[in-house]
């Protein structure tokens, strides 16, 4: 028993403090996998346990049953977190990524614009951030929500539900997204790259945990940092264990990162500032899923702490 809460609780294990960051099948969450390949790790001196979970929903229910203290999430699934459980809402320390285009509404190939879906189906699935990309699209159109007929589903069964002409179109994202346009049915017609700075995937942390684990939770993002400087000093191989990992080819793997931009540590200083771009988005992505009814407008919010990202810069002895 004692070695499994070790690794629970981030106690000092042989050779460091080990540190448990569940992953499930996303891109942007190939980092700490790579780190712990090549023991970029255990030169900041942690040990990385990376449990794999099947969909974010997995992980969203082992951090409500105190099983995990960290997580890689969408914010949409952070600010359900906080709404949960208050007492432990999560703590925001880093960005793993900026989807620019990955996020998508594609929409049947016979309709010329987002306008025409005033009054039509459209599928969505509410734990992800595609009921906000949608409303962002429909705003521009002068539309919202309210303005379409939602019907949520499993992102699998989206494609084919355009297809038999069940809903006219969908938020969705990789390889979801690919796999409906492939039909020839949908086209997409607007992308999270016509918003920039507004989808993003966040490492958080059980508040607790950040009191007790600073030094460790800080060798973490140096971690984080040290496996993207080693993707673009050898992105062949890099490449290659990731995509070997998510169960693609690499040439697949590179395309799944055409819609996605990582922020180096340096610069993402400014998006965690008081009042910035995450605390803005999280308040806009709390909005979004009030309108749908999933939690109350006044939800708390996950709080955003940028201290680790500074002490992180810093130079080490």
């Amino acid at each position: 028993m004692l070695p499994a809460l070790l690794a629970l609780l981030g106690g000092c294990a042989a050779g460091g403090s080990t540190l448990r960051v569940p992953v499930s099948q996303w891109p942007g969450y190939e980092y700490f996998p790579l780190a712990q390949r090549r023991g970029l790790d255990r030169r900041e001196g942690i040990r990385l346990e990376l449990p794999a979970y099947a969909n974010p929903q997995d992980i969203v229910h082992a951090y409500l049953r105190g099983d995990l203290k960290l997580a890689q999430l969408t914010t949409v699934e952070a600010v359900d977190l906080c709404s949960r459980v208050p007492k432990r809402c999560p703590v925001v320390i880093l960005v793993l990524d900026e989807s620019r285009g990955g996020d998508q509404v594609v929409v049947d190939r016979r309709l010329g614009s987002i306008a025409e879906l005033r009054g039509q189906p459209v599928a969505i699935t509410p734990s992800t951030l595609g009921p906000f990309v949608l409303s962002r699209a429909l705003a521009r159109h002068g539309l919202s929500l309210g303005d379409v007929d939602l019907r949520p589903m499993p992102l699998e069964e989206m494609g084919g539900a355009i297809g038999r002409g069940e809903v006219r179109a969908a938020a969705l994202f990789p390889p979801f997204s690919e796999q409906a346009v492939a039909t020839g049915r949908v086209r997409p017609l607007f992308t999270s790259r016509e918003i920039p700075g507004e989808i993003f995937d966040i490492l958080v942390v059980d508040p607790a945990f950040l009191k007790d684990h600073r030094a460790s939770l800080t060798a973490l993002l140096r971690t984080w940092q040290a496996a993207q400087d080693l993707a673009v000093a050898e992105p062949g191989p890099a490449i290659a264990v990731m995509a070997a990992r998510e169960g693609v080819s690499a040439s697949e793997f590179r395309a799944s990162l055409e819609g996605l931009v990582f922020v180096p540590l340096a610069r993402q200083v400014p998006l965690f500032a008081p009042g910035g771009v995450l605390e803005r988005n999280l308040k806009a992505l709390r909005s979004v899923q009030a309108s749908l009814a999933l939690l109350p407008g006044d939800a708390p919010l996950p709080p955003v702490d940028g201290s680790l990202l500074r002490e992180a810069l810093q130079p080490t002895p």
